[in-house]
């Protein structure tokens, strides 16, 4: 479907570079919630470390080579995943929630305050990705962004569906359906969650390396609450424990909105908020 659209809808593919990115992240945060049973409402914070890593690796130290910015990207969120997973994995539900939600809202607010570096709420702007390969330019159509962010999409997507299908993926499904019991047959319950937990921000910040290098901007609001709980949206939208729902349901949202706001820029919350409640009541007739 996204190379039939790179050449149905030539015209839209900055859009569809963006629906690639955020179906990414989308899928980072499925690893958690839909396999592990990690909820979580501050997984935007992965997502903007990685956007503002890649950023400032261009803008501020010179570091244009967009592969390599999207590798040093997701590593630094990794290990801010690794570091904040300790706490998250250690509570219930409600204290995922809690803690998950304290740490993006920390990173907003430092993110915020260095302004010199981050250039706070203006941005961070004067990104110049060098040629991709040495041989593609990101041009204003959006066709290098497209295939940049699909080619990214596609090999992760795969690695992801490796991992959920391997005994490690299966042990994360017994955890989410009985945690207390996977002890009884060997399974480091605590060790699989920061694995699963690390992975997940690792693929949120390369999501968030490849919207600020197809972009060329870093904005606040890739740490902000909103983006974590639209994520969380279009997890449960397009159905949480499927890899293929995440997919869907971020393109689904993404293109909604766009056709709403297109529709009606003040007021689209309210129609986009309408048609969430009528598919929450529709899947919960269907179940």
């Amino acid at each position: 479907m996204p190379i039939a659209c790179y050449f149905l809808f030539p015209k839209y593919l900055v859009l569809g570079s963006q629906v690639l990115v955020v179906a990414l992240f989308a899928l980072s945060l499925d690893l958690i919630l839909g396999y592990a049973g990690i909820v979580s409402l501050g997984h935007a914070a992965f997502f903007g470390l990685g956007a503002y890593t890649a950023g400032l690796l261009s803008a501020r130290w010179g570091w244009h080579e967009p592969l390599s910015g999207l590798v040093v990207a997701g590593l630094v969120a990794g290990v801010a995943g690794w570091l904040s997973s300790f706490l998250v994995v250690r509570g219930n539900d409600l204290t995922r929630l809690m803690v998950t939600l304290g740490l993006g809202l920390l990173l907003y607010e430092g993110a915020n305050k260095a302004s010199f570096l981050t250039g706070g709420v203006d941005g961070l702007s004067g990104m110049t990705p060098a040629q991709l390969l040495g041989l593609w330019s990101f041009d204003l159509q959006g066709r290098t962004a497209y295939l940049y962010s699909y080619a990214v999409l596609l090999l992760l997507f795969l690695v992801a569906r490796r991992l959920v299908h391997s005994p490690f993926g299966l042990s994360l499904r017994g955890i989410r359906e009985g945690r207390k019991r996977m002890p009884a047959i060997g399974a480091p319950v605590r060790n699989r969650l920061v694995a699963i937990y690390t992975v997940a921000a690792t693929l949120a910040g390369i999501a968030g390396a490849l919207l600020a290098q197809t972009t060329q901007f870093v904005g606040l609001d890739t740490l902000g609450f909103p983006r974590s709980a639209e994520l969380l949206i279009m997890v449960v939208l397009g159905g949480a424990g499927r890899l293929y729902g995440a997919l869907a349901g971020a393109a689904v949202f993404m293109l909604v909105q766009d056709y709403l706001s297109g529709i009606n820029p003040v007021y689209w919350q309210f129609w986009l908020g309408l048609l969430l409640v009528a598919v929450v009541l529709f899947r919960r007739r269907r179940a």
